[in-house]
């Protein structure tokens, strides 16, 4: 995908997000803790706006979820409004400076990491509505390869996990892609769809669901996996 398509699919992901929130919004939401579905609005709104602050302002500490307004109606349209802003400030050359989490810092950089959080949690929302919206396989699969080249990474810098000691091979079985992570020759492979294969990722559905095939050694390769590779 190129910088284009990403923001192309931000905004239309961000506007199937806004379409959820129709639904009940004290539903819980699953894999967020105990989260309702209120929490994950004002968590989308809230990060929404830091990335407007870092692109415009070129700093970071401006996240705050508790500003998020407090009734059903307030919350929708400050969501709502949150989201054009985010798209307007990213609506500049994605060579453009800002700052952000990891490499690159630029503009281009938030636009695909805002697309893929947004991706997983418009899944979380459908899901705590008890609705099943699919994953585009082409972005699902590029949220699995930031995993690797972003996510990962970052979590290891953080100290907060280690980087691995062996490799595990995954494949997507609908975008004939696939991605090592750890050194060396795979010890195992997993395979799945795009769509499995990122909500395992990030913790959506188990790492040994029946939706993933696994071959060579399961245990080494879940063992892989252990990271944390995701906050």
């Amino acid at each position: 995908m190129d910088y284009t398509d990403y923001l192309v699919e931000l905004r239309r992901e961000l506007d199937e997000f806004g379409a959820l929130l129709d639904g009940d919004l004290s539903a819980p939401v699953e894999h967020c803790g105990n989260w309702k579905l209120a929490d994950l609005v004002a968590h989308m709104g809230a990060g929404n706006l830091w990335v407007v602050t870092a692109v415009r302002e070129g700093r970071g500490d401006n996240y705050r979820e508790s500003d998020a307004p407090g009734d059903p109606d307030g919350l929708r349209s400050w969501y709502a409004d949150s989201a054009d802003d985010l798209v307007a400030a990213l609506s500049v050359d994605p060579a453009t400076a800002a700052w952000t989490i990891a490499p690159p810092h630029t503009v281009g950089f938030w636009r695909r990491r805002r697309t893929q959080e947004t991706l997983v949690h418009r899944w979380d929302a459908a899901n705590a509505l008890g609705l099943q919206q699919p994953l585009n396989a082409e972005l699902a699969a590029d949220g699995v390869a930031e995993v690797f080249d972003t996510m990962a990474d970052r979590m290891v810098a953080r100290g907060a996990a280690t980087p691995p000691v062996r490799a595990l091979r995954l494949t997507a079985t609908d975008s004939a892609r696939s991605w090592t992570y750890g050194p060396g020759e795979p010890v195992a492979e997993v395979a799945g769809t795009a769509e499995d294969l990122l909500l395992m990722l990030w913790g959506r559905k188990p790492r040994e669901s029946d939706a993933l095939a696994w071959t060579g050694d399961r245990a080494a390769g879940l063992a892989v996996l252990a990271g944390p590779l995701v906050p």
